[in-house]
């Protein structure tokens, strides 16, 4: 019986227009810091270390649509970020650069059966680039 290698997720990669600007915003949202930065690429690290959120400069990048539509440009994924005082939380981000989706999804309130696990009300948001990411209050039941 052969065992599996050892796999750790270090960092995520999103790919944007402009990897410096989009760094900047996620930088100050999350308070972590610039670990890396090339003219295309800026990797920021947790103040622990333990994860890395990286930004790449694509030529041909095009924001997703939100919600998601056919025929549109999709998300290839999102970031679900705790946060302890929603409110003050979207305030913030919408400070910083973050956008409101033009429509409502059904991913905005109280969280349902797609909502980020142990989560009560979350509020989509858009970064800079358009990608979508949630903003949740932890519930413990």
């Amino acid at each position: 019986m052969s065992s599996a290698p050892r796999f750790v997720l270090r960092s995520l990669v999103i790919d944007c227009a402009d990897a410096h600007r989009l760094a900047a915003f996620w930088a100050d949202l999350l308070g972590w810091t610039v670990r890396a930065s090339e003219p295309d690429w800026v990797q920021l690290r947790s103040p622990d270390g333990s994860l890395g959120l990286s930004f790449q400069t694509e030529a041909e990048y095009a924001p997703p649509s939100w919600p998601e539509r056919p025929g549109r440009q999709q998300k290839m994924l999102h970031l679900d970020i705790q946060v302890d005082d929603l409110d003050a939380a979207v305030r913030h981000a919408l400070r910083l650069g973050a956008t409101e989706p033009a429509e409502p999804s059904g991913c905005t309130g109280s969280s349902g059966p797609g909502g980020p696990e142990g989560s009560g009300d979350l509020r989509v948001l858009l970064d800079p680039a358009g990608h979508p990411f949630c903003l949740f209050l932890h519930v413990v039941s």
